[in-house]
């Protein structure tokens, strides 16, 4: 698995930290569990961490299946983020950001977790580990 989630529980943020290699299949299962982690912490911000992927072997045909899911946070105030700090995976996220833009409107693709947390807000986040089953 190249993902582990995190939680900071003061300002209600879910993070999703990829690393090392990331694949289709690997995404489409983070999607999964992503979507049981909101239902059971209800976050009021999220954040999805590509700084540590060493690779990114997603297809663009991945990325449009997700767009079209429904939103794993369903609520549109909630402020959602991607850290995408490569020109290949800045392009994969603006491609889901576009392309689920109708059901997806406070997502924002960033290039730095600095950037991200000036978004939602929060100067110094403490995260701690979650499980996801």
């Amino acid at each position: 698995m190249s993902y582990r989630f995190d939680f900071d529980s003061t300002h209600r943020i879910l993070r999703c930290r990829f690393e090392g290699c990331v694949t289709d299949d690997e995404l489409k299962e983070y999607y999964l569990a992503a979507g049981r982690l909101v239902a059971v912490k209800d976050p009021t911000f999220a954040i999805t961490d590509f700084t540590a992927a060493d690779s990114v072997d997603v297809s663009p045909g991945t990325v449009r299946e997700l767009a079209s899911l429904p939103p794993v946070m369903t609520d549109h105030d909630r402020i959602r983020c991607v850290v995408a700090p490569s020109d290949k995976v800045f392009g994969l996220a603006r491609m889901f950001e576009l392309q689920g833009e109708g059901t997806r409107a406070n997502l924002h693709v960033v290039r730095t977790m600095k950037e991200a947390l000036a978004i939602l807000g929060v100067q110094a986040p403490e995260f701690g580990p979650v499980k996801t089953s």
